[in-house]
């Protein structure tokens, strides 16, 4: 098969394409995550510290203050831009116990498989028949 072929085999596998719309909502929900995070949830644990905006907080790396705004302190040179990561860190935080609720949700709706008895082979049958021929025989 060439790789052309064996390509949209691939692609057009159900579980791909289960792969790509989860992907894009994945996207979808986690932008609704981050302007959670940074439009509700931030400005008020800001608030609880005094009215502080933790995307400014920064340590510069080139010896200059911390007046500056953080957009201004990188381009005068490297920061650790520790506010920012504080806001992410939160958002990942946020959505993984989302989805992982989520998955815990399903999980639970889920009916639970069970297991067919296995089949007896037919010659397995007739052996048995035989053999309980043979005890009931005078």
């Amino acid at each position: 098969m060439s790789m052309m072929g064996e390509f949209k085999s691939f692609a057009i596998k159900g579980n791909v394409m289960d792969l790509a719309v989860a992907v894009i909502i994945g996207a979808a929900f986690g932008k609704i995550v981050e302007s959670l995070v940074q439009d509700l949830i931030m400005p008020v644990v800001g608030t609880i510290f005094g009215g502080l905006d933790f995307s400014n907080y920064y340590l510069p790396l080139h010896g200059q203050g911390t007046q500056l705004a953080l957009v201004e302190a990188k381009k005068a040179g490297a920061v650790l831009a520790y506010g920012n990561f504080l806001t992410i860190l939160i958002n990942f935080v946020i959505l993984a116990f989302i989805i992982f609720q989520m998955v815990r949700i399903a999980n639970k709706t889920q009916k639970p498989k069970v297991e067919a008895a296995p089949v007896t082979p037919e010659d397995v049958i007739l052996l048995r028949e035989i053999r309980d021929a043979l005890k009931n025989r005078p």
